[in-house]
């Protein structure tokens, strides 16, 4: 039996690479190659955050290469609809010439292509090229069944067809499925019609090219989601969908990131005792302005507990933020960014102040870990009302009259959680349901191995 030799094409954003190298490498632990491909932007920011790694990736099995996203150097990548716009019109057809060029001058061929569903026109290219293809989506089951009832919301007069909420109402896409605020929507902070209309659109055709395949994969759990799973019975969880580590490479950092893991917080880790610190992070995205920056030090000094707060400073963080001269922070250790998987698994920590992002869920929720969110912007709204009403393992912070998150609102929401037997006792019964999925025979691993099994016929 020959190996498959698997094209993974993940969304061009952190928290869409991420999860799916992490699904490479499972793919690879499973007898199979992967070409990764990231837009050469991206493909730069992994290479470079890898350090001295590379030893950590075998590549020849793994073998990361890029294709142009079409914008300039200079280009704003945060500008969703600029990039994907220059996507659809540049990446087809360079896709298919990386393809050919594999096939031309490598000793492999393509057998497949897993696309995250936002690239899904990967698919039509698969198609031409003859190659069967997948769809992978790195967000929640229940994100996956609202994108793909974008035209059904229409059509119930929820939203109209630029997206736009029709009335201010909660609503159900499934009876099984938790409520949604349509307040909420994960494109609610785009503020310009037009370009707001392009993103319903290209919603809308990406759900499209799920006809294309019978696997969509999504790195969830049946545990995690009963209520959406069975509304979208092709959905096959595969998650979570962890980084297997060498326990004894203590220094191996993980591959996927767009920035360097700063592993001296391990360290600071081990000398702290157990169930005290509280750990800050916002994913590679959330951008605070000076004043909620200056509340959120402030209040982590008032906690008087170790803080482990990941901030950002790189050359595409554009708003540098200041310390207030009031900010102590000797009792806490700042990073630009942190092995977040091996940080939350470490006995020290207390929990986590999170963006609600689904990664970081996923992450948290594997880890036993109660959590503070603090959502920023798309489906991190959607993710913190589950955490907190229907999973019932954390709390919400409230805002002031000016939107800001006091000082004060901090302190005592880190109180109330830490003091919360209930949530740090189903927290753990969660992470128990969860990552028992990662065994041999679950229903995770089944699906995962039927996948691997039919890439192998």
């Amino acid at each position: 039996m020959s190996i498959p030799s698997v094209l993974v094409l993940p969304g061009p954003a952190q928290g869409h690479v991420y999860p799916m190298m992490n699904f490479s490498q499972k793919l690879v632990e499973n007898g199979c190659k992967v070409y990764f491909v990231n837009t050469d932007f991206n493909h730069k920011r992994v290479v470079s955050s890898m350090v001295e790694q590379q030893e950590s990736l075998d590549e020849s099995l793994v073998k990361l290469v890029s294709i142009p996203d079409g914008l300039r150097p200079e280009d704003d990548r945060t500008d969703f609809v600029k990039l994907f716009d220059a996507i659809l019109s540049t990446m087809p057809s360079m896709l298919q010439r990386k393809i050919e060029e594999i096939h031309l001058y490598g000793e492999d061929r393509i057998s497949c292509i897993v696309a995250d569903v936002n690239m899904g026109w990967a698919l039509n290219v698969g198609n031409k090229l003859g190659i069967k293809g997948a769809l992978f989506w790195p967000a929640s089951a229940a994100m996956f069944a609202f994108q793909c009832n974008i035209p059904a919301l229409i059509d119930k007069g929820i939203i109209d067809s630029d997206g736009l909420p029709i009335t201010k109402k909660t609503f159900r896409i499934s009876p099984t499925m938790p409520v949604m605020d349509t307040v909420t929507l994960f494109w609610s902070n785009v503020a310009d019609s037009i370009n707001l209309k392009k993103i319903v659109n290209s919603l809308k055709y990406c759900a499209g090219t799920t006809h294309l395949t019978k696997w969509w994969l999504c790195n969830t759990t049946y545990e995690l989601e009963p209520g959406a799973l069975p509304f979208v019975p092709k959905l096959l969880p595969v998650g979570p969908l962890l980084r297997s580590y060498d326990n004894k490479n203590v220094n191996a950092r993980s591959i996927g990131q767009f920035w360097e893991e700063d592993l001296s917080c391990m360290s600071w880790l081990d000398q702290q005792p157990h169930h005290t610190v509280v750990y800050v992070a916002f994913g590679s995205f959330t951008l605070l302005d000076q004043n909620q920056f200056k509340e959120l030090a402030i209040g982590l000094d008032l906690t008087n507990r170790p803080f482990l707060w990941v901030v950002r400073q790189d050359s595409n963080c554009t708003n540098k933020m200041t310390y207030p001269n009031e900010f102590l922070g000797s009792k806490g250790k700042i990073v630009s960014w942190a092995p977040q998987q091996k940080v939350l698994s470490h006995p020290a920590i207390a929990c986590f102040v999170s963006h609600s992002g689904w990664n970081s869920t996923m992450e948290g929720l594997s880890n036993g870990v109660p959590f503070l969110c603090w959502p920023y912007f798309s489906d991190q709204f959607f993710n913190k009302k589950y955490i907190c009403d229907e999973l019932k393992v954390g709390l919400g912070f409230d805002s002031d009259e000016n939107g800001l998150v006091s000082r004060l609102e901090i302190k005592t929401k880190v109180d109330q959680l830490l003091s919360d037997e209930n949530i740090r006792s189903k927290s753990l019964e969660l992470k128990e349901k969860v990552t028992c999925n990662i065994a041999e025979g679950s229903r995770s691993s089944e699906n995962f191995n039927r996948f691997v099994k039919r890439l192998k016929e």
